[in-house]
């Protein structure tokens, strides 16, 4: 049976995976049901974790939901692990507000 992760909206960068995956394997995209392609996961990623499914420079905004969930540290490429390491929150940071 082939692994799923699930996409949101049409334009997230990421999409959750419902079970765990080893680098190197695929995993089969779904957005509202529908299969949409195959990629391979550069690391592992844990159940419920997000793998990039769209490919960011560094300072783009991720998306989820069709929303920002944060900023891209780094360049994250197609099928990296989206997590702490390489995305900041923009969400209630008080360094971010304009004074």
């Amino acid at each position: 049976m082939a692994k799923v992760a699930m996409m949101i909206d049409k334009t997230d960068h990421v999409a959750t995976c419902i079970a765990p995956l080893k680098r190197g394997e695929s995993v089969e995209l779904t957005l509202n049901g529908r299969k949409r392609k195959r990629i391979k996961a550069k690391q592992s990623i844990p159940f419920a974790h997000k793998i990039c499914v769209k490919a960011m420079k560094k300072g783009d905004q991720c998306l989820k939901y069709g929303l920002s969930i944060g900023s891209a540290t780094k360049e994250i490429k197609v099928g990296d692990y989206i997590h702490v390491h390489n995305i900041e929150s923009n969400r209630g940071r008080g360094d971010l507000e304009n004074n």
